[in-house]
């Protein structure tokens, strides 16, 4: 089987455990800069060009679009859908997923748990929008262009709170109002999954003075196992995203587990590190049982 995967650079982690695993089950496999392709339509046909050669059409695509390219990724991802080619992650999806404000309308909308959220693009209803969330600080406010805990920062007081998401809508950035979860202690869950099932599990915890718990802001990392509800709602919201490999993040509160975030393109390092389950080996077993042969 030929797979393409999409990535900035064959040396990242995720990457290059793809690829190993892909050549490990003797599969032809290249990595190809998504910001580097051309897309074309000639003479009502479709392509995309790469170092100035086309790519055809191989049998699988595997996108890892990060957040700061997502648009003309999921334009490239989309072109290689409209060739008929298999995508592990559709461009639907990987954008519903990407969007934290559209996440959380399709996981709330559908039952799912998630932490109380507010949103507004109106720096005069901001302190409004607060008391929503009560009179308990801090708050989380979060850019929602954000990636990996950058642009995620606590409001202490309403003081405060207000006049960070109001600068930051005067500037134009998109926020999310978010309601703090002290009893998680700066540690959430993450879930992976592949083809509807949870393949690795593991707890993540906020190093000292911080409450990110992202590893790559410092967080430590253990196996954890998960409770039947964890399952069950990390298993519907991939499904509810169109997510077929998706990581789920959950933070365990009184009220019960909340999603907290779901990821279209999760990273490799920590999890298979933290639990030693081969994860690039699980998402490449089924490529190989939804990839179609390639039109040529």
């Amino acid at each position: 089987m030929r797979i393409l995967i999409l990535s900035r650079s064959p040396i990242l982690y995720s990457t290059h455990s793809l690829v190993m695993a892909a050549r490990r089950r003797g599969h032809s496999v290249r990595v190809v800069d998504h910001m580097a392709c051309d897309l074309t339509i000639l003479d009502g046909k479709l392509g995309v060009r790469y170092q100035g050669e086309f790519l055809g059409c191989p049998d699988a695509v595997i996108p890892r679009i990060g957040s700061s390219v997502t648009s003309y990724g999921a334009a490239v991802v989309r072109h290689f859908e409209m060739m008929k080619v298999y995508t592990v992650v559709t461009t639907d999806a990987l954008l519903r997923a990407r969007d934290k404000r559209t996440a959380l309308q399709y996981l709330a909308a559908h039952q799912l748990p998630v932490p109380d959220s507010v949103f507004t693009a109106m720096p005069d209803n901001v302190e409004s929008m607060l008391r929503m969330l009560g009179d308990n600080y801090p708050v989380v406010i979060k850019m929602l262009n954000s990636t990996q805990g950058q642009g995620v920062i606590l409001g202490e007081s309403l003081s405060a709170a207000q006049s960070i998401a109001e600068a930051f809508i005067r500037l134009r950035e998109e926020i999310l109002l978010q309601k703090f979860i002290v009893e998680s202690k700066g540690k959430d869950v993450r879930v992976f999954i592949v083809g509807g099932k949870v393949i690795a599990t593991m707890e993540r915890s906020a190093r000292d003075g911080e409450f990110r718990s992202n590893l790559h802001r410092g967080a430590s990392s253990k196996k954890v196992r998960i409770t039947p509800d964890e399952e069950e709602i990390s298993l519907r919201a991939a499904r509810l995203m169109g997510l077929d490999v998706a990581g789920v993040d959950i933070l365990r509160s009184d009220r019960g587990p909340l999603i907290l975030e779901i990821n279209a393109s999760p990273g490799l390092e920590g999890i298979e590190g933290t639990t030693n389950v081969d994860i690039s080996g699980h998402i490449i077993k089924f490529v190989e049982t939804h990839a179609r042969p390639a039109v040529v």
